[in-house]
């Protein structure tokens, strides 16, 4: 909990000494402490009644601050859920103290569970089990507004012991308004949505399964339970994927980015299954076929196919199943009698001529036969049978070419698919990329698909049916016995081999899928990531042959300074060549970037054959080359012309293009990630994940890196976490309206950015304060009356003191007048929630702010860290060891600090190489421009990129820093690789990777 908060907040609570309470119990006191148990676990109506009685007894304060008790509760529920799953996971760095504290509501919680299980229906689930539900409901009940209902511990501010943390003001907190009302302030509370809101979950009872969310989650993801715990209530309480992987290091264990969001992408996948579960349960009720047994199946279902097997029966159709038909005529009881009592059982009494189904044995026989296979099919252990049977043996999945109407129909498109026309792999072995080239060219009626389950499995499961499971409770004539194994065939052919094969495609196909996504991931933060080069004048050159190359200069902050049109393939090169050479000495300009589309290596040979003859003397003059994907689609979008409004589109993707060396990041998030041109089978896969996917990885990238709140444009903004286009929009037009911001502590006053927002997106908001002294410093040379008082040199970190109360919402966003100053802890990596522990920190070093970034500031860190290891220096200042090393960064980084220095540049260029020119065993040196699953594509110059099989990329080649857990390389890095083949009629080169450089 940040010190600024703290402070406003005790303006408004009743004095209670810090040192005497845990951070997490700050509001409250003795009295609710007695009454803790009895209102921790209660239901949001008897929680409301208990704080009545809690109000009476605290008489001096007012209701409003009484609204915040139900913090109390939520609270030890969180440290509960931890120390239940793990109870050795606990951070280290807590004190005796505190650990007593815990160990007492740890026995709180396990007397209140006793207590609803005494007066709730017993379920038949393991007492142990961490209900995920009770978590989720509660923060249904508890959100107000802007606030987080559960409460996460803290990777700032341990104080007085607690390893917990107030993420949010509780001011906005109401309680005993409708359900529905809450639901629509709580929705979506701040920054962008979760795809999956907490909301899903209202009722513990109601959409409880059989299964714990907790375990399922980890198995998935193979994460400890304790962090998939953690995960979820930071979720559930809204926190964006990068607010979590910088500032929540030590509740995930240290997860990346990545293993972030696929763990968000099961517990997506899981709460769907379980809403579309209860679903379907109040549906089935609705129609009186929900039996024991038929709930006990639907509550086991994991998945969504799972599911739809489960409930296919009882879906309304125009003529449903044959089994369901069979029933309608009455046969279910016949059977049932076939297994439990068959000596009774007489077919002939089923005959009734006049009625189609039962006019003859043989229609008697065959309704028998299909209930008999629908009751196999949708037996668990029948199908948990045939399951592990079938994991002992060798499943293959095998294409093969299509019947088309036509030999020469689409032959282009046939031979894409020519090393899948006679394709068969074991499921266990298959490569993603394979599976998705099989079911595009399926998708296109090129090639039939179909899995390959052996015989013996076919022969085992059915004899294991008639001896074992279904075997008559009692001597079956022979005839009977025929009808018994004719059902069993027949549920294998008809229901469960079909199922089988779903199950495997689906699996598979998924598996592919989110690979594949995972892949785009990786490609796009590699290339969104790409070092800046800031400081040059720049040539944009956008390739063509009949309309010209489009040309562009722009200045080193962006600005343009001239846009024309040259005639380089039409015959005019030589005259053209003038015009270029003269604009690039007016303009001191010694960098030509070059578009990769039409006309790009014409364009690179005319260029390179200039330079080579030093035609541009006394410049220096080098190129590169840049992916110009979606340049044209954004040139012509209305961001672009609200930017450069009048300018032609083909001059605006000019532009575009040599912006993207400029700073890649700020440009290339104007464009759609799916555009952008990295990755495989991107038409494929599922656009709704691959769409959040792709968003999620920019807005990591984005904040990662950092905006500087008073010069990024709006479109930058909106894709840091915390912000959406609205909010930054309103930053903007605060920003136009008063000027620039000083602080983090003014982003409050900006409308729809309330404390959950903040929270999010303080940390990746930085403040150029050498801009902010000069606007400060005019301001207070204009100003006489001095009613605003500006003070530019900072020795003490700001605090903004709010002299009136939060009277409603709409005062809330008013700006009281305070003392504004600039805070150079506001240009750090540093969360404001962490301010109050930098300062401390600073003293404990013998610093002060005015030392940020500079040498004497890691001096002194490094002296003092010589003397005491970072976990003595943590445990003295109580807090963890990854808040105190994000401090430390952001102490010790220089004020322009970019992390993207530590990836690769542009690779400039002063010669060409050709096709023709190359030989089997040539060393080249290249840049990486994609990566897929099958192998890596490097640009080596030659108009055509080289194929490195993925085969070739071991981890013996790959340098100390780019080790990553996919072995995989990114755009943007430079490789040396060989040439191992070349296939000049295809233009396929193949290569072989010798190093990272």
């Amino acid at each position: 909990m940040s010190s600024l908060s703290r402070r406003a907040k005790l303006k408004v609570q009743a004095v209670v000494a810090k040192e005497e309470l845990p951070s997490f119990l700050e509001s409250s006191s003795e009295s609710e402490e007695e009454n803790d148990k009895d209102s921790s676990w209660e239901p949001q109506k008897k929680a409301s009644n208990s704080l009545k009685a809690i109000s009476n007894k605290n008489k001096p304060r007012k209701v409003s601050v009484e609204k915040k008790a139900p913090q109390i509760s939520s609270t030890p529920r969180k440290v509960a859920i931890k120390e239940e799953l793990n109870s050795s996971v606990l951070i280290d760095d807590v004190s005796e103290d505190s650990k007593d504290e815990l160990k007492v509501l740890q026995n709180q919680k396990t007397t209140n569970t006793t207590r609803k299980r005494i007066s709730n229906k017993p379920r038949p689930q393991k007492a142990k089990k961490l209900k995920v539900d009770d978590v989720i409901c509660k923060t249904d009940n508890l959100d107000g507004g802007d606030g987080g209902g559960i409460e996460i511990p803290s990777t700032s501010t341990m104080q007085g012991g607690s390893s917990m943390k107030k993420g949010e003001d509780e001011e906005d907190l109401t309680f005993g308004e409708p359900p529905l009302k809450k639901m629509k302030s709580t929705m979506f509370p701040q920054g962008q949505p979760v795809k999956t809101a907490g909301n899903v979950v209202k009722v513990k009872e109601d959409l409880e399964m059989n299964w714990d969310m907790v375990q399922v989650l980890s198995e998935r993801t193979n994460i400890e339970p304790w962090v998939c715990a953690n995960i979820i209530c930071l979720f559930n309480d809204d926190n964006t994927i990068p607010f979590i992987a910088r500032y929540r290091k030590e509740l995930i264990n240290n997860l990346d980015a990545d293993a972030l969001r696929e763990v968000q992408q099961f517990l997506e996948e899981l709460r769907t299954v379980t809403k579309k579960t209860h679903a379907t349960i109040q549906k089935i009720k609705k129609e009186g076929k929900l039996s024991e047994s038929l709930l006990t199946a639907l509550l086991n279902c994991r998945t969504l196919e799972e599911l739809d097997h489960v409930s296919a029966p009882y879906k309304t159709g125009s003529k449903g199943t044959k089994a369901q038909r069979a029933k309608q005529l009455g046969l279910e009881g016949a059977a049932k009698m076939l297994l439990e009592n068959p000596g009774a059982l007489n077919l002939l009494s089923f005959v009734k001529p006049s009625v189609k189904g039962l006019s003859t044995l043989q229609e008697i026989e065959t309704g028998v036969q299909h209930i008999l296979a629908d009751m196999f099919a949708k037996d668990k252990d029948t199908l948990d049978f045939i399951r592990k049977l079938c994991s002992r043996r060798s499943i293959y999945i095998q294409s093969s070419l299509a019947k088309l109407s036509s030999k020469n129909e689409r032959e282009k498109d046939i031979n894409k698919f020519q090393l899948y026309q006679n394709f068969s792999c074991n499921i266990k072995n298959i490569q993603h990329h394979q599976i998705l080239a099989i079911n595009r060219g399926e998708n296109l009626k090129i090639l039939t698909v179909k899995v390959n389950i052996p015989d013996s499995v076919k022969n085992e499961f059915c004899n294991w049916c008639i001896q074992n499971r279904w075997r008559p409770l009692r001597f079956a004539r022979p005839e009977l016995m025929k009808i018994l194994h004719d059902s069993v065939e027949d549920s294998y052919k008809r229901l469960i081999y079909p199922l089988l094969c779903r199950e495997y495609r689906s699996k598979l196909t998924s598996d592919a899928e989110k690979e594949s996504i995972m892949m785009f991931g990786r490609n796009l933060r590699q290339l969104l990531l790409t070092s800046p080069v800031p400081g040059r004048t720049l040539m944009g050159v956008d390739p063509g042959y009949k309309h010209g190359c489009k040309l562009a200069i722009i200045s080193p902050t962006s600005q343009i300074l001239h846009t024309d049109v040259v005639y380089l393939h039409s015959g005019q090169g030589f005259r053209e060549a003038e015009k270029i050479k003269r604009l690039l000495l007016n303009f001191n300009c010694s960098t030509v970037v070059i578009g990769n589309g039409t006309a790009c290596r014409e364009t690179e040979a005319y260029f390179a054959d200039l330079i080579m003859k030093k035609y541009f003397a006394p410049l220096d003059v080098v190129y590169c080359i840049v992916s110009e994907a979606g340049a044209s689609i954004y040139s012509v979008s209305p961001e672009a012309n609200k930017e450069m409004p009048g300018l032609d589109p083909n001059l605006r993707s000019a532009v575009s293009i040599a912006r993207r060396v400029q700073d890649p990041l700020a440009e290339l998030v104007k464009i759609e990630p799916k555009h952008i041109g990295v990755g495989m089978y991107q038409h494929d896969v599922s656009q709704t994940l691959l769409k959040a996917t792709l968003d999620s990885v920019v807005e990591e990238c984005v904040s990662f890196v950092g905006v500087d709140i008073n010069i990024c444009s709006e479109i930058l903004l909106r894709h840091i976490a915390g912000l959406n286009a609205s909010r930054a929009k309103n930053i903007i037009e605060w920003r136009e309206k008063n000027g620039p911001f000083i602080n983090r502590e003014q982003l409050k006053n900006v409308k729809g950015l309330g404390p959950k927002s903040f929270q999010q997106c303080a940390g990746f908001i930085r403040f150029n304060q050498d801009y902010i002294r000069t606007f400060c410093s005019s301001l207070q040379n204009e100003s006489s009356s001095g009613d605003q008082v500006l003070s530019i040199a900072v020795t003490t970190p700001m605090v903004v003191q709010f002299t009136d109360e939060k009277q409603g919402k709409k005062k809330s966003k008013t700006a009281p007048k305070a003392a504004l100053k600039p805070n150079p802890l506001d240009q750090t990596c540093i969360h404001p929630e962490s301010y109050d522990i930098a300062m401390r920190f600073l003293s404990l070093v013998g610093g002060n702010l005015c030392e940020i970034g500079k040498p004497e500031m890691q001096q002194k860190i490094n002296s003092l860290l010589q003397k005491e290891g970072v976990e003595e220096i943590a445990e003295s200042l109580k807090t963890t060891v990854h808040t105190l090393q994000i401090i430390i960064d952001g102490l010790s980084q220089p004020e322009s600090f970019d992390f993207r220095t530590d990836f690769d540049k542009p690779d400039f260029k002063r010669s060409i190489v050709c096709l023709e020119d190359l030989n089997v065993g040539t060393v080249l040196t290249g840049k990486v421009e994609n990566a897929t699953l099958f192998g890596i594509f490097v640009d080596i110059g030659v108009g055509k990129s080289g194929l490195i099989p993925i085969r070739n990329v071991t981890e013996a080649k790959l340098s100390k820093v780019k080790k990553r857990r996919s072995l995989g390389l990114g755009p943007g890095e430079r490789v040396e690789v060989r040439v191992i083949n070349i296939d000049i009629p295809r233009s396929r080169i193949t290569l072989d990777l010798i190093r990272v450089l």
